[in-house]
């Protein structure tokens, strides 16, 4: 089966943005491959000037949300950095049981990166000033952040408008509707702790990153990583190391050969 990969155009957000920016992506995401039991709920944002549509599936919204929030924590850590976030459609199959492995793996069939890169500025200043300089500081940082939130607009709806395209033109390799109950196929959202190449964070490491992502999802069609992340789920401390050993494979994807 053929796994698509979709790189979204990155989108330079303020921090108190992100939890709207995501909710719209991923759930217009999950909308145009919903399985047809949906009720379809439109969502006005309040940042901005856009309506999308959610499945209106609880479960789905409760999923989203939750991994929305790990990865605002992990902004909170790392802030005024690039960041990469990733929701992942798989469906599930049966296999012949062996010592070291379940029945049961998962063949994952479209990846959507989303790639953002994360400022973080002051809250303006509710306090008046009759200080002329003072004044006119407060008018320029306003006009500069009415620029930069009608400039993410106008990118979010360009990432919008990239899903609606990639979602139509890209279907053979969808596999058939799946015998479960909910609205969407199976999907899961990751987490990429940086966007490195070469060890540093660069403005055009998602792209050139993807070249190897390919390669880096049959490792994980085969296995390993739901093998690693039932690991890090065990052992937390362990999620150090599988980020370097993820980050050696996007550097060296003949690794994944030796």
């Amino acid at each position: 089966m053929n796994c698509e990969i979709f790189q979204l155009k990155e989108l330079d957000v303020d921090q108190f943005e992100i939890r709207e920016v995501l909710r719209c992506i991923f759930h217009t995401i999950v909308f145009h491959r919903a399985l047809g039991l949906v009720q379809p709920k439109e969502i006005d944002l309040e940042l901005f000037d856009i309506t999308y549509v959610q499945c209106g599936d609880v479960e789905v919204e409760r999923k989203i949300d939750e991994k929305i929030t790990q990865f605002i924590d992990r902004v909170e850590k790392h802030p005024n950095r690039k960041h990469q976030i990733c929701l992942s459609f798989y469906e599930v199959r049966n296999k012949q049981a062996t010592w070291f492995t379940n029945k049961v793996e998962r063949h994952y069939w479209e990846h959507w990166y989303v790639n953002l890169s994360v400022a973080h500025h002051p809250k303006a200043d509710s306090g008046k000033s009759h200080h002329p300089k003072v004044v006119n500081a407060g008018e320029s940082a306003s006009e500069e952040r009415d620029a930069q939130r009608s400039g993410l607009e106008s990118s979010l709806r360009e990432v919008l408008f990239q899903i609606i395209k990639f979602g139509n033109e890209k279907k053979d390799h969808i596999p058939s509707v799946p015998n479960i109950e909910g609205a969407s196929f199976p999907f899961e959202i990751t987490i990429s702790r940086f966007c490195f190449w070469d060890g540093n964070a660069q403005e055009n490491a998602p792209d050139r990153a993807s070249k190897h992502a390919q390669l880096i999802g049959s490792a994980v069609n085969g296995g390993w990583f739901s093998f690693s992340s039932w690991l890090v789920s065990k052992c937390p401390l362990i999620e150090i190391k599988m980020d370097m050993v993820i980050w050696s494979l996007q550097l060296h994807p003949g690794l994944l050969f030796l």
